[in-house]
């Protein structure tokens, strides 16, 4: 499970930077279109496609830094224990079983836009399955870091 976490945490440090293009590709987009009289729609639909990821990507990072679904006003009170319990509740009961309904719900729709390549439709730019392949990479995620929460050991700090 140690790899697992690792990699996780690996995906999740690399996608970050997708901030950087995203925020240029935003920035771009005035300019292309009003001065240089092109290429803005190309930078819209590359920035959908880092948007989509880098979205999918931070529901994980924002469940393992403890700030995605934290309703913890008043669970600060409780043991440490009491809420790594409630946190393994949540992943076991709430997060996996949404995950895999989602992987089950959209199979059909990303599957197929996956094997046709699907490109932008107003634009007709390559890539567009990208954005539907970003559900899937949520998906995953939020999977892989359920069975993380759930068999990671107590430190010791907190027994």
């Amino acid at each position: 499970m140690n790899r697992l976490d690792r990699l996780t945490a690996a995906v999740i440090a690399a996608t970050q930077w997708l901030a950087l293009p995203l925020v240029l590709l935003l920035f771009l987009q005035w300019p292309l279109r009003d001065l240089v009289h092109a290429y803005s729609r190309e930078a819209n639909d590359l920035g959908q496609i880092c948007f989509a990821v880098f979205v999918a990507v931070s529901a994980t990072s924002a469940t393992r830094a403890g700030t995605h679904l934290a309703a913890d006003a008043l669970a600060q009170r409780y043991p440490p224990r009491v809420r790594r319990r409630i946190r393994q509740f949540g992943a076991l009961f709430g997060l996996a079983p949404w995950a895999l309904f989602i992987l089950w719900s959209s199979r059909q729709t990303v599957l197929s836009s996956l094997s046709l390549a699907e490109r932008f439709a107003d634009t007709d730019n390559p890539g567009y399955f990208l954005i539907k392949l970003a559900l899937w990479i949520m998906a995953v995620l939020i999977l892989v870091q359920a069975a993380i929460d759930l068999v990671r050991p107590m430190p010791q700090d907190d027994l």
